[in-house]
């Protein structure tokens, strides 16, 4: 489907808050049925893949760097010794800091923060993508949905964290960063321009929000639902109880009467035997 990868690659490249609206704008737009379900069925990237995406088209040179200096890493690893590995790990690790560093200003240059955790699944995959060669060319593409994770010894599910499975190979289109020259906007502008720029950061700020709430919300409909029936096995548990105790109650009854029985029997053979004794004993010689 040659058409769907450049179609992705404009909409990854987009505003988080701006994809949705987007994609299903695109959708419109097209005439191919099977290219229209496709471009729907496109998910919307993690904060995080949202993030890493951003840093491929926006500081390309310093991806490439970290690719390069991963792939350099995997070629050599196997004739190291313990020494240089430790000190090439340590290497690696301050350089993914540092572009998870930049990777975070990029994103707060675009009105978007980025908290510790998300850095952290930032940096993750930019590891990830050091150590293995599948998840290098999913962070190249530029079309991550999800963040990546690697431990070294087992290969990553790339396929899993792409927009689609062929965008293992394709490279995201770097953004230009040429400098133009323009006039000076006259006051009224400036100020209109100030307010859309503060408003769109807004509207963003709004739809994560949104999200977050819509996920907690989901989470306590869940729980709700978790708790009901929790309830319910209690109250069974409950009934339980109270039949198992009743019953005990009415063992102990007819204990008590079937004791009552024996000692009244146990006194009557006493009585029976010491007769029989008495009898034998009145023998006739």
């Amino acid at each position: 489907m040659a058409d769907l990868l450049p179609i992705a690659d404009e909409l990854y490249a987009l505003p988080l808050a701006a994809f949705t609206p987007a994609r299903d704008a695109r959708v419109k737009e097209l005439d191919d049925p099977a290219v229209k379900a496709a471009v729907k069925a496109l998910r919307k990237p993690s904060l995080a893949a949202w993030v890493v995406n951003l840093l491929v088209r926006h500081e390309t040179e310093q991806v490439e760097q970290v690719l390069a200096v991963g792939e350099a890493l995997r070629s050599a690893a196997a004739g190291m010794d313990a020494a240089q590995l430790r000190e090439l790990t340590k290497q690696r690790r301050q350089l993914t800091a540092a572009v998870t560093a930049r990777a975070r200003a990029v994103a707060r240059e675009r009105g978007v923060r980025v908290t510790d955790s998300v850095a952290d699944q930032v940096e993750a995959t930019l590891t990830a993508a050091m150590l293995d060669p599948g998840a290098a060319a999913a962070v190249r593409s530029g079309l991550l949905v999800a963040p990546l994770a690697a431990t070294g010894v087992d290969a990553v599910d790339a396929a899993a964290a792409v927009a689609v499975p062929e965008a293992l190979g394709f490279a995201a289109a770097p953004v230009s960063r040429e400098l133009r020259v323009v006039p000076d906007p006259d006051p009224g502008e400036a100020e209109q321009a100030r307010w859309e720029k503060a408003l769109e950061e807004a509207r963003a700020a709004l739809d994560e929000v949104r999200e977050e709430h819509e996920e907690a919300q989901a989470e306590v409909k869940a729980l709700e639902a978790r708790a009901l029936q929790v309830a319910a096995e209690l109250e069974e548990a409950r009934r339980r109880v109270a039949d198992l105790e009743e019953r005990a109650e009415e063992v102990d009854d007819e204990l008590a009467e079937a004791e009552e029985t024996r000692d009244v029997a146990a006194d009557q053979l006493a009585d029976a035997q010491a007769e029989v004794d008495r009898l034998q004993g009145e023998a006739p010689r």
